[in-house]
């Protein structure tokens, strides 16, 4: 099969141990990043089984109305960037390993390191080293501290239990079933959503990003932030509402924010108003690259195109797609 890789940004996929499951067909990998449509629609014109590194690229239908040969997309977890509707149509399957509970440990971990160097202001510190300074600031230790999570699902219960191995206070802000599970697990849930914003010195956010979600972080949640407390994001930029975090950390609450996801990626040219505050710590959506993460993603990807190469697809989210192509 002809297999096209988009969006490999570290040009890593082809030393990766699982990269030999592919051998004996043909494959190519591109480093850049687009979303030009016509562009695209060259690169992919002769693609017939597309790799897709979480949502980087939208695949939508003027593009896949332009692939002839494309037969399936192979992905690992949610897939918003992708129009199944117009997939079906044009009888192209796909397969997406959704991993029940299976965490991002990586992401987790993550997590973590941005609340330790935002709270030590570990950057700053680097930074100023470098540049001939010794001790520019003065940072804030975690225990004993408040911990907020919003959203105890898979990553955001390991994400807790980091806090109480730090020696904080874990409070949980979640649906209802959620937060009767975060009660079994041992940990205080929040009396209100303005009370949780109110006393956390630390909120991350693990929220998934749908409808519901978009913007419940609303500008008058983060007012009520203190001004020494921290934000922190490495779900999806969408939860916060637009615009709203870089206005409120030049006010002064939150003090601080520590971010790995955008609301355009990727940002290119330091072209993003958090870039340019110094009470921001900004990574570039590293949550879930490491390379354990990745064998462990695109060997589920590659499992994929092989199961269908041998025609027996796996893990079909628009089994109809099937159907079209059978008649």
């Amino acid at each position: 099969m002809k297999i096209t890789v988009l969006d490999d940004y570290q040009d890593v996929v082809k030393s990766l141990d699982c990269f030999s499951k592919l051998k004996g067909h043909e494959v190519e990998i591109w480093n850049d990043h687009t979303k030009d449509v016509d562009l695209l629609a060259e690169r992919l014109k002769d693609t017939e089984a597309l790799v897709m590194i979480r949502e980087r690229t939208p695949i939508r239908a003027p593009l896949i109305a332009r692939l002839p040969k494309l037969k399936m997309l192979s992905h690992r977890s949610v897939y918003p960037h992708v129009d199944v509707d117009a997939l079906t149509q044009h009888g192209i399957i796909l397969c997406s390993d959704m991993h029940p509970d299976q965490p991002s440990y990586a992401t987790a971990e993550l997590t973590w390191a941005l609340v330790l160097a935002a709270m030590r202001k570990i950057p700053q510190e680097v930074a100023a080293l470098k540049a001939g300074r010794w001790q520019s600031t003065v940072g804030y230790g975690l225990r004993g501290k408040t911990l907020g999570i919003y959203g105890y699902g898979r990553i955001g219960r390991l994400v807790a239990a980091y806090g109480k191995a730090f020696g904080m206070q874990v409070v949980i802000l979640a649906r209802e079933e959620a937060m009767a599970r975060a009660r079994a697990d041992g940990y205080e849930t929040a009396t209100s959503k303005a009370a949780f914003f109110e006393q956390c010195d630390v909120i991350s956010l693990h929220l998934r990003y749908i409808e519901p979600t978009r913007g419940i972080v609303s500008a008058a949640d983060l007012a009520r932030m203190k001004p020494t407390a921290l934000l922190v994001n490495t779900s999806r930029a969408g939860l916060v509402a637009e615009g709203a975090l870089a206005a409120a950390l030049q006010l002064g609450r939150p003090g601080m924010a520590a971010v790995d996801v955008y609301e355009a990626e990727p940002v290119l040219n330091a072209d993003h108003a958090l870039l340019h505050l110094d009470n921001a710590v900004c990574t570039p959506h590293l949550g879930y690259v490491e390379y354990a993460g990745y064998e462990k993603i695109f060997g589920a990807i590659f499992d994929q195109i092989i199961a269908y190469a041998n025609g027996k697809p796996v893990n079909i989210m628009n089994p109809e797609a099937l159907q079209r192509t059978m008649h």
